[in-house]
């Protein structure tokens, strides 16, 4: 059967009202799960594609939802965590009837990403890796029912977020490198615009102070593998540590990189904890020892609770989801 199917047609194969098959397609859930069940068996058997443009005019939605990366699409392109959190929110969406737009920009020049959400674009969205600079957020998040991914610079009333617990993941990592007998334990940092970057560095003092231990070094990256190498630069031309804590995996892969080119060896000499467990980790020589976030299941949980803002109900506004450490080869 062809994709042409009618409405009415469903509702014949279903043995159900055409009224109760608009109500299945629009997410309602005034409808028995028998008659649920039905009408999804006529729709698969048909293979019924709803009249996405005049379901929008009827009910003034667009069924599509936003995400917005203040980033450049280097930075976005080349890192493993934006296709993780992509995943999960594309998962979360399968069985849905939005569309996902992706809107890339660390800036909003002249106001046409904010335009586009503003003016009715999407019906939501959701906010990952922003920054204390990205004002044009603000303006997004007062127009449309927004979830951010990791915490806002500034949380308000009424904000809905989901994020990994960045210090309890932090402090793991510093401890495991504590009882390892490390002592001169160094930390690249993120950017120190986002939380995320805070909350690890706070992590990590945290723990080193619980052992009467005090930084080696602190230095800050951007999260990218270039800015992990510089900061380990940095961080040898003042003195050698015998461990670093490193905020993402792509950073400690360029840690290691300026680590080998110094004539130092890991973990002999100095051990290496990174923070993602993306897929970079298995990839370097050693593989590094890490801490996972589910970034997966963070993307899945920022779509299901836009979904479910968007369907009138009323989830919780903070979801932390945990972390783990990945004991491997680097330290």
């Amino acid at each position: 059967m062809s994709s042409r199917a009618t409405i009415e047609e469903v509702a014949s194969a279903a043995g159900v009202s055409r009224s109760t098959v608009s109500r299945v397609v629009n997410g309602s859930t005034a409808v028995s799960p028998e008659a649920l069940d039905a009408v999804h068996r006529a729709i698969e058997e048909l293979s019924y594609v709803p009249n996405r443009a005049a379901r929008s005019l009827a009910s003034r939605q667009t069924h599509a939802i936003a995400l917005i990366v203040p980033e450049d699409t280097t930075r976005f392109f080349g890192d493993p965590f934006f296709a993780e959190i992509v995943a999960g929110i594309t998962g979360a969406l399968r069985r849905t009837d939005y569309l996902l737009n992706l809107l890339i920009a660390s800036d909003d020049p002249g106001d046409k990403m904010t335009s586009f959400v503003r003016n009715g674009g999407v019906d939501g969205a959701l906010i990952v890796s922003h920054h204390t600079s990205d004002a044009f957020i603000e303006r997004v998040a007062d127009a449309v029912p927004v979830v951010w991914g990791g915490r806002p610079t500034r949380v308000r009333d009424g904000d809905y977020v989901v994020d990994v617990d960045n210090v309890a993941g932090a402090r793991t990592a510093t401890t495991h490198l504590i009882e390892r007998g490390r002592r001169r334990i160094a930390t690249i940092g993120g950017p120190v615009t986002m939380v995320s970057s805070i909350d690890r560095v706070q992590g990590f003092r945290s723990a080193l102070a619980d052992a009467g231990l005090t930084p080696f070094a602190e230095e800050a990256g951007d999260y990218s593998e270039a800015s992990g190498a510089d900061a380990a630069r940095r961080i040898l031309a003042a003195g050698r540590p015998d461990a670093i804590f490193v905020a993402s995996d792509l950073m400690a892969r360029g840690a290691l990189t300026a680590l080998r080119a110094a004539g130092l060896r890991v973990p002999d000499d100095v051990a290496i904890v990174g923070f993602d467990d993306s897929s970079v980790a298995q990839s370097t020589d050693p593989q590094l020892t890490t801490v996972r976030q589910p970034m997966y299941a963070q993307g899945e949980a920022m779509a299901g609770v836009l979904l479910s803002r968007l369907a009138g109900r009323d989830p919780e506004h903070l979801t932390i989801l945990p972390t783990e450490l990945v004991v491997r080869q680097s330290a």
